[in-house]
């Protein structure tokens, strides 16, 4: 699966999102934040080693449940699930790296532990 690059309309249910299976990754924002427009091609280049893992993007603001559930306070927030289970998150991403480490934190190869720094 590549980088979602489109908003999610409407955004899930938190109970869509919790059951989730596998790795996914939900990425809180807005078209018009600074932050998140440079933060695109981070994310790219992030997840084009993990074509497998589900993004979903959601265009968040005030009053929006689902940012509310997860507690978001700035953009982009990334929360990486696994199997409906936050395992990592990362807010306003400065490098490609840090997100690739959640990443791998969700999508390892089968029989392998990550342990990242």
């Amino acid at each position: 699966m590549t980088v979602t690059t489109q908003y999610t309309e409407p955004e899930p249910k938190r109970t869509e999102v919790d059951a989730l299976e596998g790795p996914a990754v939900v990425e809180f924002g807005s078209p018009w934040c600074g932050y998140c427009r440079r933060a695109q091609p981070l994310i790219a280049e992030a997840f084009a080693a993990h074509p497998g893992v589900r993004h979903i993007k959601i265009a968040d603001a005030s009053g929006r449940r689902l940012g509310r559930s997860f507690g978001v306070k700035l953009w982009p927030t990334l929360v990486f699930l696994k199997d409906g289970k936050e395992a990592a998150r990362v807010v306003r991403p400065v490098d490609a790296h840090e997100i690739a480490a959640a990443l791998a934190q969700i999508d390892a190869p089968a029989g392998k532990n990550v342990v990242c720094p």
